[in-house]
């Protein structure tokens, strides 16, 4: 037999069933009539070792040979003095038959799991090559707009035309923008790597992450919440709630309100954040329900990454996303968390 034994399987296995297989054999022999036993002992002990070890197909081809041509010279020997019914002998055919069906869906299935291997080392590969190129191209983009706002700030200070100042402030603006751009596609990048998740307070945390916008930006804020402990990573919760707070904060003026509130049930836990601004358009409502949670693309906001972001988190978490816009006005967002940290695919519901 020559087989390439798995490093999980006892180097003394395969010799063993090779000893069973022959002591089967010998006892077909000698029990002439009460054969059937150790004939199909001898089958079971073949499809173990096949299931063990890894055969080359000719090596497997000449195994099944053997064992067919002894088996079946047994089974003719016994024909021949009268012992068995010709009849009998055709279990070796059909034993065979049975044998090389299974090798046909073994292999198969050995060839749908390399490919599947193959397949999923080839994505690993497309994910790092494209978190290495992400965080490459946020690396090159910084220094340009750290340059380019040295300038611009410069310009402004100097200048007199108020056109000159106008102007500089508004190179400022977009380069403060594209800024968040770059910090967000790296948060979104990192948002694919491991999540390791920990009970702790949410409460704590959430009202941390917000009080850290106030100086920001005046707003009438709200905070408020009743969660408790839950089960949670403490940076994917941090850049979910800060891109629904700066949202809120970009589609609201001086004197809006931006409220942000978390809420628990025994099974579930909440976060709300709600601001008085215009709302979603209908046209970026429709659009983001029929993108989906897994792919948001471009919203109202200019790129999507925010949503983007609190999507991938929602995912991850077994969540759910719901996006409402009430007939007052204003944005309301709400993320839905079980309390266990159960992973599967997360759920968006978009409402007007």
């Amino acid at each position: 037999m020559s087989a390439t034994a798995s490093s999980r399987v006892n180097p003394l296995l395969i010799p063993l069933l090779v000893l069973a297989g022959l002591l089967n054999l010998v006892l077909m022999y000698l029990l002439p009539g009460a054969e059937t036993i150790p004939f199909h002992l001898v089958w079971i002990g073949l499809s173990v070792a096949y299931g063990l070890v890894t055969w080359p197909l000719r090596p497997m081809l000449a195994v099944l040979g053997l064992v067919a041509v002894t088996t079946g010279f047994v089974l003719v020997h016994h024909a021949e003095t009268g012992a068995i019914g010709w009849e009998e002998t055709t279990e070796v055919p059909l034993m065979t038959a049975v044998f090389v069906v299974m090798v046909w869906h073994v292999r198969r299935r050995q060839q749908m799991t390399a490919e599947m291997a193959r397949l999923a080392e080839a994505e690993r590969r497309r994910a790092e090559a494209r978190d290495h190129f992400v965080r490459l191209a946020s690396h090159e983009l910084r220094t340009p707009i750290t340059v380019a706002r040295g300038y611009a700030e410069l310009l402004r200070s100097v200048a007199v035309d108020p056109t000159v100042i106008a102007d500089s402030s508004i190179v400022l603006e977009e380069l403060d923008r594209l800024a968040g751009i770059t910090h967000r596609l790296v948060t979104l990048v990192q948002l694919e790597g491991a999540d390791v998740r920990q009970v702790d307070d949410v409460d704590a945390a959430l009202v941390a992450i917000v009080e850290r916008w106030k100086p920001a930006a005046d707003r009438k804020w709200r905070v408020s919440s009743s969660i408790g402990r839950a089960s949670f990573n403490p940076e994917r919760l941090k850049a979910a709630v800060d891109s629904l707070v700066d949202n809120a904060i970009k589609f609201t003026d001086l004197g809006d309100e931006i409220s942000v509130e978390g809420t628990g049930t025994p099974d579930t836990w909440t976060i709300t954040v709600a601001d008085s601004g215009p709302g979603i358009s209908p046209d970026s409502l429709t659009r983001i329900a029929a993108l989906g949670a897994a792919s948001l693309g471009v919203t109202a906001s200019g790129t999507g990454l925010g949503l983007a972001t609190v999507s991938a988190v929602v995912r991850s978490w077994n969540g759910r996303l719901d996006i409402t816009v009430p007939p007052a006005g204003g944005t309301v967002v709400r993320m839905e968390f079980p309390r266990q940290a159960d992973i599967h695919d997360g759920h968006m519901t978009v409402l007007s």
